[in-house]
């Protein structure tokens, strides 16, 4: 067994499934006793981290909300910046805004204006890909921003919402890294 699938089924052993939340019929995936478990929530940052140096990121976004508990022990165990995208009206002082679908309407993500400069490489980060809309959004503010995309780098793509191709012609060639495809 290789390094990478000893830590995928780490980090399975320690995902739990939750039946009928937040609505009947949706199984989720609490990724809470994950962050409990030291061994995996390291296994987890050191494995997002090497993504991060792997494609050459400079800074790492964290995507709100579980995508801040990722991306910033990543971004420290990379040596990189941290950059939050928040829910609109969350961010003090200057910000980019974006739009997005979601299943029933439309949402705004934001991003400081002068986190984000020319020369910027960065990573996106995220507990899990689902449809694809806010990550695709985040894409759009850091371009927008004058930086370059890296990559999106996930804990877990749920692989029956289809968000990777979504997000393929958002990706411009920039890599999507699922560590966890269910």
């Amino acid at each position: 067994m290789t390094t990478v699938d000893t830590t995928r089924e780490l980090l399975l052993s320690r995902i739990r499934d939750v039946r009928d939340y937040p609505k009947p019929g949706v199984v989720f995936k609490d990724i809470t006793p994950l962050l409990a478990d030291p061994r995996a929530f390291g296994a987890l940052t050191d494995a997002l981290a090497d993504l991060c140096v792997k494609h050459g990121a400079t800074k790492v976004v964290g995507l709100e909300a579980r995508g801040f508990i990722l991306a910033a022990p990543v971004a420290i165990r990379a040596g990189l910046g941290f950059i939050p995208v928040r829910k609109a009206g969350k961010l003090p002082g200057a910000t980019l805004s974006q739009a997005y679908e979601l299943e029933y309407g439309t949402a705004e993500i934001e991003v400081h204006a002068e986190d984000l400069n020319a020369g910027d490489r960065v990573m996106v980060i995220d507990d899990v890909l689902a449809t694809g809309g806010t990550a695709e959004a985040s894409l759009e503010l850091i371009r927008r921003a004058g930086a370059e995309v890296a990559g999106v780098a996930v804990l877990m793509e749920l692989g029956f919402l289809d968000g990777r191709a979504k997000l393929q012609p958002s990706l411009a060639g920039a890599p999507l890294e699922a560590l966890i495809t269910v």
